[in-house]
């Protein structure tokens, strides 16, 4: 009679693999993910070597291949490409392209020239400088207290042990089911806050710059109109001054 095995806590690969049964393939990410994170940007094109500007920096998600140069662009002309960045000498996607598809939710984002990034590998530190309190799990990066990890590489690292990280999308609670959980909070340069923000918004939606619209009873116009008064005109003209009689100071001898 064959007896059963017993597994130890303390089996290497355990934890991991029960972490892993927990989580679902979605939870996981979507299958462009790992191909995204493990390909070679910043290199020149195989396919157009001897055209200039030939750098690839391109991702098509679709075919999860090599990555693209501009000039491949052409037979990915359906397909959902992304760009890829550097920031440090280390790739960068924003957070608008990315945030839409994957929940990057503990991971810490950056901002490069007015737009939000996050880092795709991690970036292993020698050693944390002085009083910081939180690090990657991961790459044991400096990290501001509320993030866990440096970059999507060492989340998707962590969730070997964490069954509780998700790369899923998942809609907020009191969140509109129409709303599909497309991640609206990373939409942050989208051209509809373009608008509101030369209309005189500011980005948490308040009215800027004194001045706010409205519709009237029928809702067919919109009218604008100064929340201040007016400022009176400035009388710049001055009446002059009518200068005395100089005198010399006396002379001592």
């Amino acid at each position: 009679m064959v007896g059963m095995m017993e597994t130890s806590p303390d089996d290497g690969g355990g934890g991991e693999a029960m972490a892993a049964a927990q989580q679902t393939e979605e939870d996981m990410g979507p299958p462009w993910l790992r191909p995204l994170l493990s390909t070679s940007f910043f290199v020149a094109c195989a396919s157009h070597p001897e055209l200039s500007k030939n750098e690839c920096n391109l991702f098509c998600l679709g075919c999860t291949g090599d990555a693209l140069c501009a000039y491949c662009l052409p037979a990915h002309r359906d397909h959902h490409v992304v760009q890829i960045r550097r920031s440090s000498y280390h790739n960068v996607i924003r957070v608008s392209e990315v945030g839409k598809l994957i929940d990057i939710s503990h991971v810490q984002t950056y901002v490069i020239n007015s737009a939000k990034i996050v880092f795709l590998n991690g970036r292993p530190q020698a050693r944390p400088g002085k009083g910081v309190t939180n690090t990657c799990e991961i790459c044991c990066r400096s990290l501001p207290d509320s993030f866990r990890f440096c970059s999507l590489g060492c989340k998707l690292g962590g969730m070997r042990w964490d069954p509780s990280l998700t790369f899923a999308i998942r809609p907020k609670r009191g969140q509109d089911s129409g709303d599909g959980g497309s991640g609206s909070d990373y939409d942050s340069f989208s051209p509809k806050k373009a608008r509101r923000a030369a209309a005189g918004y500011d980005q948490l939606g308040r009215f800027d710059r004194g001045m706010i619209r409205w519709s009237d009873d029928e809702g067919s116009k919109s009218n604008t109109a100064p929340i201040t008064p007016t400022t009176p005109p400035i009388n710049r003209c001055r009446p002059s001054r009518r200068k005395g009689i100089p005198h010399r100071a006396p002379f001592y001898g």
